[in-house]
């Protein structure tokens, strides 16, 4: 599975962007495609998940009510709608592709190269 993100950029606080995940390669119609961010400094942390088959969402805490995924099945891309942005949502956020255990453990075997988003205050 290749997966390639993109839509990340430098926008003030409060605003929004819309991060995607391409993929493609061999077939995942059971896999979990994932987000997670790594802050400067900091470890890569969960962000959202979605099952391909069922569009079941999963959230971390943190982003939840702000942020949104979604997937397309006929592109083959995951969305990420970033609303409300704070300055300590600034990260490289990657996306993965692998089995829901492994989404949420962090061990996927399927990764992005990464998107930087930079929130100004």
């Amino acid at each position: 599975v290749q997966l390639q993100a993109s839509g990340g950029g430098l926008v003030q606080a409060g605003g929004s962007l819309r991060l995607s995940c391409a993929a493609s390669g061999r077939t995942f119609s059971n896999y979990v495609m994932g987000w997670f961010r790594q802050a400067p400094g900091k470890e890569r942390e969960f962000v959202a998940a979605i099952s391909w088959i069922s569009g079941s969402a999963y959230y971390s805490d943190s982003v939840k009510g702000r942020f949104t995924i979604a997937r397309d099945n006929a592109k083959n891309t995951v969305y990420l709608q970033l609303n409300s942005l704070k300055p300590d949502n600034t990260a490289v956020y990657y996306c993965a592709a692998d089995t829901f255990r492994a989404i949420i453990s962090g061990t996927a075997n399927n990764w992005g190269q990464g998107t930087l988003v930079t929130v100004s205050s």
